[in-house]
């Protein structure tokens, strides 16, 4: 027992702070693509952000402030989002009356497809639950989640990453596709 838990106790040293340079364009980047994505949903729903989903957030950290990171690259992002937003609409689909199994199973899911598709990426699993748990306005949509917002903004995301990303002479990204 105290050989596991002294695997907890880390041990590494934690990486350095970002240079400010870095930390500006993450803003940057991050607030231009949430802000389209938020204009685009304002457009289509015509009131409000309710499509606005929080695991573009996190998508947004990954792609903007580590997007060296094998889990922010486009594929990882577009497909994590596409792929994870139909198994949450089929989950939610299949057990409409029973959101504590079809949640679970949603994430789980989305976690083994994202998997063996190469497209891990860990706001996927937020889409799908997202697509179980994010209410009537979500539920509507059906299987349209996964194009819009799931899709589309998965690639705005991906346009202004491109963008940002490659300013600095120093910089290239994506990694891989």
């Amino acid at each position: 027992m105290k050989s596991f838990l002294q695997k907890m106790s880390g041990g590494g040293k934690r990486p350095p702070r970002a240079p400010g340079k870095e930390i500006a364009a993450a803003w940057a980047g991050s607030c231009i693509a949430i802000g389209l994505i938020a204009l685009l949903e304002k457009t289509m729903t015509g009131s409000g952000f309710p499509l606005l989903i929080g695991s573009f957030g996190a998508s947004a950290v990954l792609a903007f402030g580590a997007a060296n990171s094998p889990l922010a690259q486009p594929r990882n992002m577009v497909g994590g989002h596409f792929l994870s937003s139909l198994v949450g609409i089929g989950s939610g689909m299949m057990l409409p009356d029973v959101t504590w199994l079809a949640a679970c199973l949603a994430v789980a899911t989305a976690i083994a497809v994202m998997h063996i598709s190469k497209t891990l990426h860990p706001p996927g699993g937020a889409t799908a639950l997202i697509a179980v748990t994010g209410g009537e306005s979500i539920r509507q949509l059906g299987w349209t989640y996964a194009f819009v917002p799931c899709l589309s903004g998965a690639l705005i995301l991906l346009l202004v990453a491109l963008v940002v990303n490659n300013i600095p002479r120093h910089q290239r990204w994506p990694l891989f596709w």
